[in-house]
């Protein structure tokens, strides 16, 4: 055990006997196991806003069969939560009760059928790192991934998109861990996919993902991913504790258009703000809680449906307990 971080950490083959420093009793018998398990996490330093409480249980699989060994064990007796880079997501300032799930580089790999363009890669892979690999491969048809700011397993259950496209155009399948430990491959026509919405399971998480490309040449597929990036650093506030889109464009509208006609752009809350230079992203300015950025969503939400009768709807998922 790490005592300075209170982390278990069994890489070195030796499994502690259920219990935690501080008398905190582990959820299960943790024999074997290889990952780390860390009770009472912080995830503020693990989401974009920097802010939020604490998860109950965080657990970092070694690999694979480390991660349905795990959910095996826990039986679905607790609840689940994966957790990409945190960038769609409040973490509430009462913490997240389960447990998170947190993949590391050993679910980041990225593999390219060169034939079929078929891109396969972890559920912990980034968007920039698969639209990357995917450019070097001359694959073309996954440069707004680009665009993403998350992990494969966040926006595959998302369908997160940006600058036209969605993962729902390029989707071949995913594989999930279930709670319980089963891992099912799922066809992207299962996932029911909607405007940032996916149909997949409750507690599963993603492991991995297969996309559909098309042949392409390198250089114009590197230059659309840099007009990609341009477009984000000039209207996005990127360099800010922030946590992306907010809200959801309605059909036929933009969210930011219509927050902007409510008087909200620069309007505070504690220490949350909504953005000067974007009116569909808050950020923290140094010391918010999560209260304060949930709050001054919600504050917004009330003042475009007085202005416009428009009612919008988070994209950001706010997690936990308030």
């Amino acid at each position: 055990m790490d005592q300075e971080n209170d982390v278990w950490n069994w890489d070195d083959g030796m499994a502690p006997d259920c219990a935690v420093d501080g008398g905190i009793e582990a959820p299960i018998d943790t024999d074997g196991l290889r990952g780390k398990l860390t009770p009472d996490a912080p995830l503020a330093k693990l989401v974009w806003f920097k802010s939020g409480g604490k998860a109950d249980w965080l657990f970092e699989p070694a690999d694979m069969d480390d991660l349905r060994e795990f959910l095996r064990r826990l039986g679905g007796d607790l609840p689940i939560m994966a957790l990409g880079l945190g960038s769609n997501m409040i973490v509430r300032d009462g913490g997240v009760p389960g447990v998170v799930i947190k993949l590391g580089k050993q679910f980041a790999d990225v593999s390219i059928d060169d034939e079929s363009c078929i891109v396969e890669c972890g559920g912990g892979a980034h968007g920039i790192l698969v639209a990357s690999a995917a450019r070097d491969c001359g694959v073309a048809g996954l440069e707004f991934m680009r665009g993403i700011p998350g992990t494969v397993g966040g926006f595959v259950r998302m369908n997160g998109g940006a600058y036209g496209r969605e993962v729902s155009d390029v989707l071949i399948d995913c594989t999930v861990v279930m709670p319980g430990g089963q891992c099912l491959t799922l066809p992207a026509a299962d996932l029911q996919y909607s405007y940032r919405h996916s149909a997949l399971p409750k507690g599963a998480v993603v492991v991995s993902a297969r996309f559909q490309g098309v042949p392409g040449d390198p250089e114009a597929i590197g230059a659309k991913m840099d007009e990609i990036a341009e477009a984000r650093e000039n209207s996005q506030p990127l360099r800010t504790k922030t946590g992306g889109s907010t809200f959801k464009n309605p059909p036929g509208k933009k969210a930011w258009e219509l927050v902007d006609a409510a008087g909200c752009r620069g309007l505070k809350m504690g220490g949350a703000q909504v953005s000067e230079k974007h009116a569909n992203f808050l950020i923290n300015t140094g010391d918010a809680t999560s209260a304060d950025i949930e709050g001054l969503g919600e504050e917004v939400r009330r003042r475009v449906y007085a202005n416009s009768g428009t009612e919008l709807e988070w994209e950001i998922q706010r997690v936990g307990r308030p």
